[in-house]
C-alpha cells in the first residue's frame, strides 16, 4: 500500500502571526515538502491544479518536474489534473513529457475541479463538466496508447492521424486515478477502464465515501476487470499531531479555524467527529485510518493533506517526520494483516510495464 501527502498549494496568512508567505516562498516550500517526503521513506507526493488566488499550483508538471531532478524513488502524482479545461493532447504530452524526466516515476489523478470560473477561463462552460471529463478522457487515453488517431467529438477541434509525442515511456501510459467526491459519472468512468478511482473524502462521513467506493467496486468488476475487491481505491485525509493530543488540538485549533475552506464552520470537534480529520496522538491517528477498510475495503493509496491554513513550513516539516517515521510504519503493519493475497499494490510503471511484457509472451 502506498502512503503520501497531497498539497493544494494555498497561500494563507499564519493566523497567529498574520504572515502570509509570497508566491515564490510558498512553490519552494511544496519542494521542501516533497524532498522530506522521500527522505522520510513516504511512497507518493501529489499536488493539486488551481488557476485562482489563494493557489498557486497553476503548473503541476513544472513543478513536479523540477522534484523529480531532485528526487530518486517517491511516486510524483496529481492530486487534480483538470480534465474538463485542459486539452487532453496537451495533457498527453505534457504527461508523457514528465514520465521521461522521472524514469517512470509519474501518475495522475483527474478530476473536475471544485472552481467554477475556471471552466469559462479556459473557454469552457460548466454545465458540460460530466460531458467533459467523459470525452476528453475517452481522448487521453487514445492518444497514449494508439500511434496514430483519428477523432471528432463535441468539445475541440478533430484530428486526423495526429501522434501525440514523446510516446509513454516503455510503451506504458502514466496510471490514472479518477477523482471524486460526489459523481457517480466518474466513479463508473473509473471502472469502465480499469483505472483507479481516489475519492478525497477530507470534507464527507464514512458513510457517504462507502457508498461512492462500493459503487466504484461494484462497477469494476461488472465490467470484467477482475472482482470488486480488486479495484484500485484511494482516500484522501490529514491529521495533526502530537505526543499529547490535548497539545495537538492547543496547536491545531487556531489554523483550523481560520482555513479558507472550512474555517468559521463546524468547530474542530464536529469536524472531527464527521469527517477523517484526526487531531491527537500518532497512535490516535493510526487508529482511525486503520479502520477506513473496515467500510471500503483494502485499498491501496492514502494520501494526507498536512500543508494548508498558514501553518508554518517547519511545523509541516515536523509532521512529515511523524507521519514518515510514527504512522505510517504502524499503518502499514496494520493494512498488512489479514489482507488477501489476491489484492493488488498501486500500479507503478514497472508493474504496469510486467503486465505489458507478460501479455506480450502470452500472445
Amino acid at each position: 500500500m502506498q502512503f503520501g501527502i497531497f498539497s493544494v498549494g494555498d497561500v494563507t496568512p499564519d493566523p497567529l502571526s498574520g504572515r502570509a508567505p509570497g508566491e515564490a516562498e510558498r512553490i519552494q516550500s511544496m519542494v521542501a515538502i516533497a524532498l522530506k517526503a522521500e527522505q522520510v521513506g513516504l511512497d507518493v507526493f501529489a499536488t493539486g491544479e488551481h488557476h485562482n488566488p489563494p493557489f498557486v499550483p497553476s503548473s503541476p508538471t513544472t513543478l513536479l518536474g523540477y522534484i523529480a531532478g531532485r528526487t530518486k524513488r517517491i511516486v510524483l502524482s496529481t492530486a487534480t489534473t483538470l480534465i474538463t479545461t485542459n486539452d487532453p493532447v496537451k495533457i498527453a504530452e505534457d504527461y508523457s513529457m514528465l514520465q521521461h524526466l522521472a524514469g517512470g516515476r509519474v501518475d495522475l489523478m483527474l478530476g473536475r475541479g471544485n472552481t467554477a470560473p475556471v471552466y469559462p477561463w479556459f473557454g469552457q462552460d460548466i454545465r458540460n463538466g460530466i460531458a467533459l471529463a467523459i470525452e476528453h478522457y475517452a481522448l487521453l487515453h487514445r492518444l497514449w496508447r494508439e500511434e496514430r488517431v483519428d477523432w471528432e467529438g463535441q468539445f475541440r477541434t478533430p484530428l486526423q492521424s495526429f501522434t501525440s509525442t514523446p510516446r509513454p515511456l516503455d510503451g506504458v501510459p502514466p496510471f490514472v486515478w479518477h477523482g471524486s467526491i460526489r459523481s457517480p459519472e466518474i466513479a463508473d468512468q473509473a471502472a469502465f477502464y480499469g483505472d483507479g478511482f481516489f475519492h478525497n473524502n477530507i470534507f464527507w462521513n464514512i458513510e457517504h465515501v462507502q457508498r461512492l467506493v462500493g459503487f466504484y467496486r461494484e462497477r469494476f468488476e461488472r465490467y470484467g476487470h477482475g472482482g470488486a475487491d480488486e479495484a484500485i481505491v484511494g482516500l484522501g485525509g490529514q491529521f495533526f499531531a502530537r505526543p499529547r493530543a490535548e497539545d495537538a488540538v492547543r496547536e491545531f485549533r487556531p489554523y483550523f479555524d481560520n482555513a479558507p475552506v472550512y474555517g468559521h464552520g463546524p468547530s474542530l470537534e464536529e469536524f472531527s467527529r464527521t469527517t477523517p480529520l484526526t487531531v491527537g496522538t500518532p497512535q490516535q491517528v493510526v487508529e482511525r485510518y486503520a479502520s477506513m477498510r473496515e467500510y471500503v475495503g483494502d485499498y491501496q493509496r492514502q494520501l494526507f493533506l498536512v500543508d494548508h491554513a498558514g501553518l508554518p513550513l517547519e511545523t509541516v516539516l515536523d509532521q512529515v517526520e511523524i507521519l514518515g517515521t510514527e504512522i505510517v510504519p504502524a499503518l502499514r503493519h496494520e493494512m498488512a494483516i489479514g489482507r488477501p493475497a489476491h489484492v493488488p499494490d498501486a500500479p507503478t510503471h514497472e508493474s504496469l510495464r510486467a503486465r505489458v511484457a507478460a501479455a506480450t509472451a502470452a500472445s
